[in-house]
């Protein structure tokens, strides 16, 4: 079914594996159609609780745009990020499970931007960030330009995109770009304990503080209270959420199903 990614899913985690090394799994439209499928496949997976996204090997997670790719489409830069780019990384933020960035290597470009997408990004100290369109005259797109100030301020995040400087992983976790930093030996590590809390969490709940987070930078007090009432009433209904007030009555550990 795919041929630019690798997807696997094993006792409810989803892993896809950009799998272009060639040329540092580079977004041709290709590939990007298949992770939105694979995000989208993972979605309607009841079995599913969690995603981890990654770049095969360990020198990129994702190079940013194919240029060449780019270049013999004969389509429009805007016709590509409508088309291709800005459905992808709509899939990835309202998707009601969490979605893990393994990174691995360097994320440049709209490979920063896929990375940044993500709920959590958890990266090997050697890896870096880059929006480096402005060395091609171009500004950050695939959603650069939301995420970016809203996780770092807007005076670093206009520092960042406007050099586009290279942000290594122990300087990007500690400004807040990215969830943490660990040694390349401790990743994968980290990776399967980050993935086994939230496949054994109460996905119903994780989902919809995402959705709901997602709408908090362009509602007001009011609007955010209405958020939370409408979806704390359908949580209260879930079997996790009986199952947690039960297990927390009785004093033990909850065995959330994920519904």
């Amino acid at each position: 079914m795919y041929q630019h990614l690798l997807f696997e899913n094993t006792d409810g985690v989803a892993k896809i594996t950009l799998n272009r090394p060639q040329v540092y799994h580079a977004l041709s439209p290709a590939l990007i159609n298949e992770i939105t499928i694979a995000v989208k496949a993972a979605e309607s997976d009841d079995s599913v609780r969690v995603i981890i996204i990654t770049g095969a090997g360990e020198k990129a997670f994702c190079s940013g745009a194919d240029l060449k790719d780019v270049s013999d489409s004969g389509q429009t830069a805007g016709e590509i990020l409508r088309e291709y780019y800005n459905p992808m990384i709509q899939a990835i933020r309202t998707i009601p499970k969490p979605v893990i960035c393994r990174l691995n290597g360097l994320a440049v470009g709209a490979g920063c931007s896929l990375a940044l997408a993500c709920d959590l990004v958890i990266a090997r100290e050697e890896a870096y960030l880059s929006l480096l369109f402005v060395q091609i005259g171009l500004m950050p797109d695939a959603g650069a330009t939301f995420f970016l100030p809203r996780l770092v301020g807007m005076a670093r995040a206009f520092e960042i995109a406007s050099t586009g400087r290279k942000v290594y992983a122990p300087e990007a976790a500690s400004i807040g770009l990215i969830s943490r930093s660990v040694p390349a030996s401790d990743l994968d590590a980290e990776i399967e304990k980050t993935a086994a809390y939230y496949r054994n969490a109460p996905t119903q709940a994780i989902g919809a503080m995402k959705l709901v987070m997602n709408e908090s930078f362009h509602s007001d007090l009011a609007k955010m209270q209405q958020h939370e009432l409408e979806n704390q009433e359908r949580l209260f209904k879930t079997y996790d959420a009986q199952e947690g007030i039960a297990s927390f009555l009785q004093k033990k550990s909850p065995d959330f199903q994920g519904r």
